[in-house]
């Protein structure tokens, strides 16, 4: 089985903790039906006995289409699933293997014949490796032009987005770009101690020197006292993470690379959602993050200087 939709329920209820964000044509006009079509194209198989890695789209709700919809917003899941074969196993087979053709031929193999050992060992034992599976969600809002992946890092986003163009053809995907740099404004709100318009400073950040040492101080769950804070930027230390909360709604981490991390809606959001019911939660859940993201990404582009317009 792909993944327990029980699992995905959990995660979507508690929000999207990393996001990765993406820049669409707003609106972006699409054709439901088509999509879904699109993307059953690149349907999850589970892997074959010869297969290490399968990636593909699975239905968001259970017993669902591909894509889930709820007031013009859009879900979607991939689904990964990989074999842990560990090299260490495989080596100590290949090893024993190569023991028992030395015992018979009376000479130790050769390169080649260990390569093929090895090759046929891998084979031998691929269909009884674990299996670890794991889902990716993403959001795309076509009202507004925002495309975000829940993912911790952009190599984890960039298998989303692959596999996406494979079945979008000529998909108008850019990235968020704004007029200032991230890393330049965390460090003037962190100097000037003051968080922009709708936003404040929370106890967590990380500064790293420009230096060839990239000496690091992290705050965790500290105040940030602001003499220190002046001497480690005089020192040459810029901001690369800082711990923010939105309009007392949603918390996060943002980084220099414009990622948000550690996205948590606060009480005043969670206690809005009511619903008892496993589906109305689902989609009562999801509508709520869409609407307060998509404020929460307008206040924050607006705090860099606005979206940079493409030449």
């Amino acid at each position: 089985m792909p993944c327990r939709i029980e699992d995905f329920l959990i995660g979507l209820i508690m929000w999207f903790k990393n996001l990765q964000i993406y820049r669409l044509p707003a609106p972006w006009k699409f054709d439901i039906e088509q999509l879904t079509a699109q993307l059953a194209t690149q349907a999850f198989q589970p892997c074959s006995n010869s297969e290490m890695q399968s990636q593909g789209w699975i239905a968001p709700r259970q017993n669902g289409d591909l894509v889930h919809s709820v007031n013009r917003q859009l879900l979607l899941q991939l689904s990964t699933e990989r074999k842990l074969l560990p090299n260490s196993v495989i080596n100590q087979v290949t090893k024993a293997r190569a023991l028992e053709v030395e015992e018979q031929q009376g000479f130790k193999p050769g390169r080649k014949l260990l390569k093929e050992l090895k090759e046929q060992v891998t084979e031998e034992l691929m269909p009884r490796a674990f299996s670890i599976q794991r889902a990716t969600a993403v959001w795309i809002d076509p009202v507004n032009g925002w495309l975000v992946i829940d993912a911790s890092s952009p190599s984890r986003s960039d298998e989303v987005l692959k596999l996406l163009l494979k079945c979008i053809d000529q998909l108008p995907l850019e990235s968020l770009r704004v007029n200032l740099s991230p890393l330049g404004a965390m460090t003037d709100w962190l100097a000037g101690n003051e968080a922009p318009a709708g936003f404040t400073i929370d106890q967590d950040t990380e500064l790293r020197s420009s230096a060839e040492s990239k000496a690091t101080v992290r705050y965790v769950r500290h105040t940030l006292d602001p003499k220190e804070i002046a001497s480690h930027i005089a020192g040459g230390k810029q901001c690369t993470k800082l711990a923010l909360t939105w309009a007392d709604k949603v918390s996060f981490v943002l980084t220099e690379n414009l990622a948000i991390k550690r996205v948590q809606a606060l009480d005043v959001l969670t206690e809005k959602s009511d619903s008892h019911h496993e589906d109305e939660k689902l989609d009562g859940d999801f509508a709520l993050m869409c609407g307060e993201l998509n404020q929460l990404f307008g206040d924050l582009v607006l705090a860099l200087g606005g979206e940079t317009k493409p030449e």
